[in-house]
C-alpha cells in the first residue's frame, strides 16, 4: 500500500494549461503529487498530465468517473494508458477516482480494468479511490454511517480506499484499518477561508484523524507566494 505518512496533494484547480504548468514549475520542488480535476482536464486535457509526469511528478487524475461499467472500466484503462508516455523516472498517474454510488458491478470493472491494462503495459497500476460525500455538501444525520457503508463497498469491490472529510475520516480508519487509503479534501489553514466547502480541517487536525493524503487547492493557489503557503502547510502536518 501507501506508506502511512500523511502526504499533501495540491489541487491544480485552474483553467488553462499555462497557468497549472506556472504552479508546477514554482511547486515540484516541494511537492510530489497534483491534483488534475475536471476544469483544468477539460480545459487542456492530458497536455497537462504529460507535463507534469515529465517533471518526473505524480498525478492525481479525479475525474470521478460514474457511468455504465463498460465506459468507466474503458476510462480508467485510458487512464492507466496515460502513464505510458512518461519518459521520466518517477512521472506517473498515482491515484484516480471513481463514484462509489456507481454501484458494485462498475467499481468491480473499474479495478479489474485497471490492472488488466497495468499488466499489458508492464506498469504499476494506479491507485482507485471512492468518492463518498462531497465535502461540499451540509452536514447531514448519520454522516459517518452513510461514508462507512461507501466505504465499505468500496473494499469489497477491490477500491483501494476512499474519499472522505476529516470529520468521518478518524471513524473510518478505525473501522477499516491502517491498509486502506483516505484521501482528505476540504483543507484549510487556519487563517484561510472556507470558500463553498462545509465540512473543512486544518492540515493539522487531518493528520491526526488519519489521513493519508490531504488535498488543499485554492489556499495555495490564489496565494500570493504558493511555495510559502505549500512549505506553511508541510510544516503544520509535521506538527501532527
Amino acid at each position: 500500500m501507501v506508506d502511512r505518512k500523511c502526504e499533501l496533494v495540491v489541487a491544480l484547480d485552474v483553467d488553462s494549461f499555462n497557468k497549472a504548468k506556472k504552479l508546477v514549475d514554482l511547486l515540484k520542488d516541494e511537492v510530489r503529487l497534483f491534483k488534475v480535476g475536471s476544469q483544468l482536464f477539460t480545459a487542456s486535457g492530458p497536455a497537462i498530465v504529460d507535463y507534469i509526469m515529465s517533471c518526473g511528478r505524480q498525478v492525481f487524475l479525479d475525474l470521478k468517473f460514474h457511468d455504465i461499467p463498460n465506459t468507466v472500466a474503458n476510462a480508467v484503462a485510458s487512464v492507466v494508458g496515460l502513464s505510458a508516455g512518461s519518459k521520466v523516472d518517477g512521472g506517473s498517474i498515482f491515484m484516480l477516482t471513481v463514484h462509489i454510488i456507481g454501484g458494485e458491478e462498475m467499481l468491480r470493472r473499474a479495478v479489474d480494468a485497471g490492472r488488466k491494462e497495468a499488466d499489458r503495459l508492464d506498469l504499476v497500476r494506479p491507485f482507485i479511490v471512492g468518492i463518498t460525500v462531497l465535502t461540499s455538501q451540509d452536514k447531514v444525520i448519520n454522516i459517518n454511517q452513510i461514508v462507512l457503508d461507501r466505504a465499505t463497498i468500496a473494499k469489497k469491490c477491490g477500491l483501494d480506499g476512499i474519499v472522505a472529510s476529516v470529520n468521518e475520516t478518524g471513524f473510518i480508519r478505525q473501522n477499516m484499518g491502517e491498509d486502506f487509503i483516505i484521501v482528505t479534501p476540504g483543507i484549510r489553514p487556519c487563517s484561510v477561508a472556507a470558500d463553498d466547502q462545509k465540512r473543512v480541517a486544518t492540515p493539522r487536525e487531518a493528520v491526526v484523524a488519519g489521513s493519508n493524503f490531504i488535498v488543499v487547492g485554492r489556499p495555495i493557489v490564489k496565494a500570493d507566494d504558493p511555495v510559502v503557503v505549500a512549505r506553511n502547510i508541510i510544516k503544520e502536518m509535521a506538527s501532527g
